[in-house]
Parts: structure tokens; C-alpha cells; sequence
């Protein structure tokens, strides 16, 4: 399966964006146990992240992203990218 990165930036307070963290957290364990071997964080500095996973096709990538609590509460902008992997 492709590899798929969305790399976002928040946009809303840290308190805001707190309380949907445990969500988040959940949902890409929910991802994980579907077999997208889903990773997520945060840049040092803060401000935005990252989450990498595999998906059949750019729209099944989009439909993950779209269901992610963070997107869902408009907690983050981000782009989507299908990353072509090179060396492994």
C-alpha cells in the first residue's frame, strides 16, 4: 500500500487543541489496528505535526485525514501528500 503524510499546523490555542488530543490519540490507534501502521507527533518547537500512514488510494488517505478529530474540530490546517518512498 502507498504511503500517505499529513503535515499540519495548528490554528487554534493550545487549550482548544488539548482537549482533542485524546481523540486524536485514539483515532490513529483505531488506524493502527486496521492495518494503515499509522504514526503521529509534533514538532519540537510546537505549532504543528505530522502523521504518516499507508492507504489503498489518495481518496481512502483523504477519508482518514477527514476523520481525524483534529480536522473534524478545525483544530489544524494541513496538506496531504502520497510520500514515494525510495530507500527503505
Amino acid at each position: 500500500m502507498p504511503w500517505f503524510v499529513k503535515i499540519e499546523e495548528g490554528k487554534v490555542e493550545k487549550p482548544i487543541f488539548d482537549q482533542y488530543v485524546p481523540a486524536h490519540k485514539a483515532y490513529v490507534q483505531e488506524l493502527i489496528a486496521k492495518g494503515h501502521k499509522a504514526k503521529t507527533g509534533y514538532w519540537a518547537q510546537r505549532g504543528g505535526g505530522m502523521m504518516v500512514f499507508e492507504a489503498a488510494s489518495m481518496d481512502e488517505a483523504q477519508a482518514i485525514v477527514d476523520s481525524d478529530p483534529l480536522v473534524q474540530n478545525s483544530c489544524v490546517s494541513y496538506k496531504l501528500y502520497e510520500w514515494k518512498i525510495v530507500i527503505e
